[in-house]
């Protein structure tokens, strides 16, 4: 289906304010490995669900290239920045030729890098929303979710968000009916893990091959847990100690987000999801307390304003 466009001088943007939009953060409720491909991907099935937690892109049209900032002065704002990578995909689907121009992006972080809460891909899926507005560019839901797909595993999740399993490498997604409104407390400790590590550190630990045409394997846990977490708290013990600390507080769950750093408990009154965050604060710790979003509310958050 071809990319429909009103406006095709390249470097104009069709509006003239600056449009914001939400990046909603993310939690794993529960993420299982079957296994690993022949090409070195993971076999995931994995329970996302969307938090109230959230960065915002600030986008602003100009005459000039694009161009990426960030109030965060560890957060790359070069090629490297999947919002960068969104755009240059979304800009050569929809005008087939050159470089992007014509909308400044600016990031205020609030979720944490490197914590396993997808604020990197949610970033991605957010500008993607607002690109596509800026530019004026309709692409249908297919194009949308093939571009988002190339970006990574979790940036076709973020386009939809609310409770939704997700198979293969995570990015083919069957929306789950919404869990009743939870408070979580996030616990961040002083280090971050990055995906490739985790996910390295579980095939030191699990050497069995997988193919995905025989792939009948069912891991020994069941649905609920992170399989990541042994591995990478076999490096970080802090991040078994936060854990349990999150039960011993009360927690009706906890575990570690996706590939970490970052640490969730569940609790179903919000004086003690603050009485946790309380027991928990300390120097060498983030502590956050948000809420669940359904999918309903998270496609009113999102939408660009």
């Amino acid at each position: 289906m071809a990319v429909r466009r009103r406006h095709a001088q390249s470097g104009v943007s069709a509006r003239s304010r600056p449009i914001r939009v939400r990046a909603l953060a993310k939690i794993n409720l529960s993420l299982r490995i079957l296994g690993t491909h022949a090409d070195g991907y993971h076999e995931l099935r994995t329970t996302f669900q969307s938090l109230a937690l959230h960065d915002t892109l600030t986008l602003t049209p100009t005459r000039g290239p694009f161009t990426l900032s960030a109030d965060d002065a560890a957060c790359p704002v070069d090629s490297t920045n999947l919002v960068w990578r969104a755009a240059d995909l979304l800009w050569r689907k929809g005008r087939g030729r050159g470089r992007p121009s014509g909308v400044s992006v600016h990031l205020e972080k609030r979720i944490p890098m490197q914590a396993g809460l997808g604020g990197g891909s949610s970033n991605a899926a957010a500008a993607l929303r607002g690109l596509m507005r800026i530019w004026d560019l309709r692409l249908s839901e297919a194009e949308l979710h093939q571009i988002a797909s190339s970006l990574g595993a979790d940036v076709a999740y973020f386009l939809r968000g609310g409770t939704a399993l997700g198979v293969g490498r995570g990015e083919i997604l069957f929306p789950l009916e919404d869990r009743p409104s939870t408070r979580v407390v996030l616990v961040q400790p002083a280090f971050g893990v990055s995906t490739r590590d985790a996910y390295g550190w579980w095939d030191a630990a699990n050497a069995v091959g997988f193919s995905a045409a025989a792939g009948s394997w069912t891991p020994a846990g069941g649905e609920q847990g992170n399989d990541l977490e042994p591995a990478v708290a076999a490096r970080h013990p802090e991040i078994r100690k936060i854990v349990q600390r999150l039960r011993r507080l009360g927690a009706a769950d906890a575990a570690m987000s996706g590939s970490g750093s970052a640490v969730f408990g569940l609790f179903s009154s919000e004086s003690e999801a603050f009485a946790c965050a309380d027991a928990l604060a300390g120097p060498a710790r983030r502590v956050t307390v948000t809420r669940t979003i359904n999918r309903r509310e998270y496609e009113r958050l999102t939408a660009p304003a």
